[in-house]
């Protein structure tokens, strides 16, 4: 009995070190995670931390591409539980530099009790994580020696790299969450064909938003194949741009973002309106990536990811609009679609009709103004 209640009392020291790192490693996910039903905001949260584990290595900047291979084939073993946390954890974190954040450094070292965390969830859950984090290392190694300020060969490269490191967690997500609601389950597949997308178009705005920035540390994700046809040359891209041949490639490649992001909004309306806390989790995403698009598209000459970044007024006010329709879908179709107008839309699966249909189908009453709320709050970020 005392060693039960000794692992009990371990499993709620690594449940609370969980929730105080995650706020120090991702302002984001620490107020959307907590939105989801307890038994998955413990698990999505050790899965979002193992996550960022394995990212933390990707973006060291003293570790080889080989370095970074064999760390996280090795953080893969801990994983499965072929080697010891304690010792990973003692072995890698003297070797992150001053440019990985304090946090990460942190989140690093206590690798045991992110694990531990891991360990203790139900097989199936154990299942999806692993496999996720496996699928994301994996395809961090091989992009790894691809990359370079010259960017990837063409959209095809960043489609497949954006699913290596986001798409597959949409994928790991909808796992869970068809664990938790079997009327989720019965949709299974529906909805895996969507979340890819989901974790595409949310990656591919991050990539847009933290263009320059990355670009500081010798990297870029850009696909050179489209942006040599509207004639401009990844490799000598510079801040500032404002030719409007740069001006059509990025608004090229919002659009592609944008029309990911409208399967992820279809994906959450797959989601029964009982599972609030599930569809606050996926809105909120989808609300500040849009938003995050439409300054970008606003301001195609910006020169870091801060200058395009979402207020925090704004994400206040994303969070307000959707709890109030989050259960009402004819409302949130009316407000997806005031707050994506104006926005291009890439040639992804083309524009759907059910989503233009969908305002007309509606009544000009609260949901009218509502839309109009939303894009105005598009406008002032602008």
């Amino acid at each position: 009995m005392a060693k039960v209640l000794a692992t009990a009392s371990g499993i709620a020291e690594a449940e609370a070190y969980q929730g105080k790192v995650l706020r120090g490693v991702s302002r984001t996910f620490a107020f959307t995670i907590p939105q989801l039903p307890a038994d998955l905001s413990k698990v999505v949260t050790n899965a979002y931390l193992l996550c960022r584990i394995a990212d933390t290595l990707e973006d060291e900047p003293t570790l080889s591409a080989v370095q970074k291979t064999l760390l996280h084939e090795r953080f893969l073993a801990v994983l499965r539980g072929e080697e010891k946390a304690q010792r990973f954890a003692r072995q890698v974190t003297p070797l992150l530099s001053q440019a990985t954040s304090p946090d990460e450094r942190e989140l690093m070292a206590n690798t045991p009790l992110v694990v531990r965390c891991t360990h203790s969830l139900e097989v199936p859950q154990q299942q999806a994580l692993v496999k996720c984090v496996s699928i994301m290392c994996r395809g961090m190694g091989h992009y790894q020696d691809d990359a370079s300020l010259e960017g990837l060969a063409d959209l095809g490269e960043v489609d497949r790299y954006c699913y290596h490191v986001a798409g597959v967690v949409g994928e790991m997500l909808t796992e869970l969450f068809c664990q938790h609601s079997g009327d989720m389950h019965e949709k299974r597949a529906e909805m895996l064909a969507l979340a890819p997308s989901f974790g595409q178009g949310l990656q591919l705005t991050n990539i847009l938003k933290d263009l320059w920035d990355d670009r500081q540390r010798g990297v870029c994700w850009l696909p050179r194949q489209e942006f040599r046809e509207f004639g401009v040359d990844v490799a000598s891209l510079a801040p500032g741009r404002r030719d409007p041949e740069f001006a059509t490639a990025l608004r090229y490649m919002v659009g592609i973002a944008h029309a990911h992001l409208r399967n992820a909004f279809r994906y959450t309306l797959m989601v029964p309106a009982k599972e609030t806390g599930i569809r606050r989790f996926c809105l909120w995403a989808i609300g500040l990536a849009v938003l995050t698009l439409r300054r970008i598209d606003a301001r195609p000459t910006y020169c870091t990811g801060r200058q395009v970044k979402v207020s925090r007024r704004t994400v206040k006010a994303v969070i307000a609009s959707t709890r109030l329709v989050t259960r009402h879908d004819g409302m949130l179709k009316l407000l997806f679609s005031g707050v994506t107008r104006g926005l291009p839309l890439g040639p992804l699966g083309g524009p759907h009709p059910e989503l233009s249909a969908w305002a007309s189908e509606l009544s000009d009453g609260d949901g009218a103004s509502a839309a109009r709320y939303a894009l105005r709050l598009g406008n002032d970020e602008g």
